[in-house]
This record gives structure tokens, C-alpha cells and sequence, in this order.
């Protein structure tokens, strides 16, 4: 892809500037060479040696939200939690929440905090409802501290392979409410390489049981609506294999099971048997997020109960449609959508789905797992009726 930037100056640029930039000048042979370093915090480590780290200057204290968007499927007040973090020691003050949109109620249920050493935390909770007309708001956070104050949260990177990072941006979360219908409560989830669709799925209501290889083995799987595999669980859980048979049996018996994406490589092959009917897990992908979605079978339950989908559902989706697609299907999967990056070929594999016996299974690509965290409405509205498939007669 290509991109236009109108300030050049900004390529390569971090998010945020280094905290102090010191600038020399050095002249040889009448030759003025102008260099300029950002400080650094030099230490030694015990197992790694020279450690490097970001100047840091940071305000007394910082705030994050827990969740990244607050998504409200009704017009019920919700909890919403955040963690107020010492930089330093001897912090206390006061948090207040506001909301520049107008017309969300706000209760902080215990607004001042008093921290004693750096590095201490107080979590801190607050009640926001939403009108009904709304559907979209914003929530952000203010620290009075010792007669300052900050709006500042932070997200610290930290990887051996990578150089250490941290960011401050604006304390701040997304209000997102969505017109939501579902069937079912009680869902399954096979943890893969990681994802928070369930953090998301608990947001509008649904009780999430994580079923670990131990609850896998031993747990009645019937009590479940639906059960939902993490992306790539294929991938990174090999015993998945052992379970294949006594999830198709809970398929059979008229269970949903749902598997998002998993990658087929040389890197990351997958060894176990995913579906009850052959299929193959291609390369296939869409990365326009904007790409027009045709809908092929537009009487399939998934696309009518307990939600209506059409194509504005797919507005506002972020970063890409969907990958690794299926291809190679048995005539029992039908395929419910076509969609291609401009110059491509059309792929039919981002959602099939087949009956077996008195259940159904299902394998997508489509990029649940950055639409339901960004708060996308039609996604949730997609995925919240692939849980919600009924029974087969």
C-alpha cells in the first residue's frame, strides 16, 4: 500500500517526541556539523548487562481504562473501571470523568485516592449510562494531584527482541452502544494465541466459561449455546486433536462451534482436524477494510436472526476485512459471502458454515478479533448471530 504524509518531517516520528533532546554543533575545518541525541537512562543488568531505557518525565500519576471500548447493548448503567498508577512517591488527589459528547450520566463511586510509594495502584470505579438516541460518546479522565493535574495514560512495550517503549496519550475510552439482539447466554472459549473476544462477548452479556485442555477432558460441553475457538487455537494448542471428536459429538448433538481463523504453513500447519466435512485453510485474504462485501446467500439464518445484516454492517471496520479464508470446501459448507481486494479474484471462504446433525459448524476469517475490541456495530451484530444459530430439526 502507499501512503500520503503532507509533513515528511513526520515519517519515523514516535508517538511521543523524546522527553530531552540535546543538540551539538562542531566545527572542523570551517565545516559546521550539527548533531543532535535524545538522552537516554543507562543501567546495568545482572543477566542482560547495558540496559538502555527512555529519559522518562512523567506527570505525579496516570490513569488507564481497563477496557478499550465500553460497549452498552442496552440502556442499563455499566461498571466501568480504571487504575490510577503512582510516578512518583507520595501521590494523592481526586479523579473526575467527563464526557465532551453531552448527555452521558457519570457517578464516581470513590473519586479520591492517596497513593504512598511510586509504582502503587488504586483502582477506582465508576457508573455511566447512555441515552438510547445515543450511539456513540466519548469518556475521558482527569487527575488533580497536589494542585496539578494530568490527563495523561500510559502503555509501556516491552519485548527483548524490540527496544523499550512507553506512550502517553490522552486518559480516554470510546462509548460505543449498539441495537443488539441475542439468543443464548452461555459460551465456551478455547483460548488460541490470544485475543479479547471475550472480554467483548461478557460486554453484552454473555457468560464466558475459558475451557482450558483440563475442562475440555472432563467438562458436560451440552451446557454451552455455542463454543468459540481464540485465533489460531489449531495453531498453538496440539491437543485440540485428542478433543476433535467430542466436539463434533457436541456439534452433532446440536451445539455451535466456532472457529475464527488459523494460519496453514510451513511455519504453522495445521495438524488436527478442524471441521466435520473437509475443507483447507488458504492464504486468501482481504486487506481493503473498505472492500465491498457481496452477500450470496441472503436467507441464511446468519444473516437474519436474531439480527438483519446488510451491508451497512460493515461500515467503520478497521485494518482489514479478513484472512486466511477457506477454500477447497465439501458441498455440505455454504458460503454466505464474496469479497476481494481491488485487481484480485473474489474469495467465497470468509464465512462458511454446514450443518451436522442437530448443530452447526462454522470457520471464518473475517477479522472478528479487531472489529468487536474497536467497538465495530455490525460486527458484533454478525458474530452475536453466529452464537445465536439455531438448532437443526
Amino acid at each position: 500500500s502507499t501512503y500520503v504524509v503532507n509533513d515528511p518531517l513526520l515519517i519515523g516520528r514516535p508517538e511521543n517526541d523524546p522527553a530531552i533532546k540535546l543538540k551539538f554543533s562542531i566545527t572542523i575545518d570551517s565545516l559546521e556539523l550539527k548533531i543532535a541525541r535524545d538522552v537516554v537512562y543507562k543501567y546495568t543488568d545482572p543477566v542482560k548487562g547495558e540496559v538502555y531505557r527512555p529519559f522518562e518525565i512523567l506527570p505525579p500519576a496516570t490513569v488507564n481504562f481497563t477496557e478499550k471500548v465500553v460497549v452498552f447493548s442496552d440502556t442499563h448503567p455499566k461498571a466501568i473501571r480504571l487504575t490510577i498508577k503512582a510516578n512518583t512517591d507520595n501521590v494523592s488527589g481526586t479523579i473526575s470523568l467527563s464526557s465532551p459528547t453531552g448527555g452521558v450520566t457519570i457517578s464516581v463511586k470513590n473519586p479520591e485516592f492517596s497513593l504512598k510509594n511510586k509504582g502503587d495502584e488504586a483502582v477506582v470505579e465508576a457508573t455511566v449510562t447512555i441515552p438510547e438516541t445515543m450511539n456513540l460518546a466519548q469518556l475521558k479522565a482527569h487527575l488533580s494531584t497536589d494542585g496539578t493535574g494530568s490527563s495523561k495514560s500510559i502503555k509501556r512495550i516491552e519485548y527483548d527482541h524490540i527496544p523499550y517503549q512507553f506512550i502517553l496519550s490522552e486518559a480516554r475510552v470510546d462509548l460505543v452502544h449498539i441495537v443488539l439482539k441475542r439468543e443464548g447466554t452461555n459460551i465456551g472459549y478455547i483460548p488460541g494465541a490470544g485475543d479479547d473476544i471475550p472480554a467483548c462477548l461478557r460486554q453484552v452479556g454473555y457468560e464466558v466459561t475459558l475451557l482450558t485442555d483440563e475442562l475440555l477432558a472432563k467438562e458436560n460441553l451440552s451446557k454451552f449455546e455455542a463454543i468459540l475457538t481464540g485465533i489460531r487455537a489449531y495453531n498453538t494448542n496440539d491437543r485440540l486433536q485428542v478433543y476433535y471428536t467430542k466436539l463434533m459429538e457436541y456439534v452433532n448433538k446440536g451445539g455451535n462451534l466456532i472457529v475464527q481463523y488459523n494460519t496453514n504453513n510451513r511455519i504453522g500447519p495445521v495438524l488436527a482436524s478442524i471441521g466435520p466435512y473437509p475443507f483447507t485453510i488458504s492464504r486468501d485474504r482481504v486487506t481493503d477494510e473498505k472492500a465491498k462485501v457481496n452477500f450470496k446467500n441472503e436467507k441464511h439464518p446468519v444473516l437474519n436472526a436474531p439480527n438483519s445484516i446488510t451491508a451497512a454492517d460493515f461500515n467503520g471496520w478497521i485494518q482489514e476485512r479478513g484472512i486466511y479464508f477457506a477454500v477447497d470446501l465439501d458441498t455440505h459448507y455454504e458460503t454466505i459471502f464474496s469479497m476481494n481486494d481491488q485487481g484480485e479474484k473474489a474469495s467465497d471462504g470468509s464465512l462458511i458454515i454446514c450443518k451436522y446433525g442437530k448443530g452447526n459448524f462454522v470457520y471464518t476469517g473475517l477479522s472478528f478479533f479487531r472489529e468487536l475490541p474497536a467497538g465495530v456495530p455490525g460486527a458484533y451484530r454478525l458474530f452475536v448471530n453466529l452464537l445465536s444459530l439455531q438448532k437443526n430439526k
